[in-house]
């Protein structure tokens, strides 16, 4: 087909098909590569070798105030922040008319360097500082 012909019928997918037999030679080979490339993705890595946790879901040691609070010497930073919405969530240390502060009563204030209220996006600031870095 020529170049003024597949500008002509470019959108028209019926005129511009291919042949029966070379299309199913055509999908065979996508097929193929397809499977060959859902294969790869789905191979696992190496089973003797496990993966660390690292980032916010590693274990580390935490301060003796966060570690009465959560009852544990070591936690993730998930775990920990998990548990501390949990605890809020409890005992309903929300404010109601904006979700996003939290009221602190004697535990939390604590761990969040005695105020009052926080936002919920400080509670990330105010946790790192109990978490002791290690090497």
């Amino acid at each position: 087909m020529s170049f003024a012909a597949s500008r002509v019928f470019k959108g028209c997918r019926a005129l511009l098909a291919p042949t029966k037999s070379a299309a199913s030679t055509t999908t065979t080979a996508a097929s193929k590569s397809k499977a060959t490339k859902a294969a790869a993705r789905k191979q696992k890595p190496n089973p003797t070798k496990p993966l660390k946790p690292s980032g916010i879901l590693k274990v580390t040691p935490v301060s003796p105030a966060l570690s009465d609070f959560l009852g544990v010497p070591e936690s993730s930073r998930s775990d920990a922040v998990k548990n501390i919405w949990s605890y809020i969530k409890q005992h309903n240390l929300q404010n109601p008319a904006d979700k996003k502060e939290i009221f602190c009563d004697e535990k939390l204030k604590i761990i969040f360097d005695g105020k009052e209220k926080v936002g919920f996006l400080e509670i990330g600031k105010l946790l790192s500082r109990h978490f002791v870095k290690t090497g």
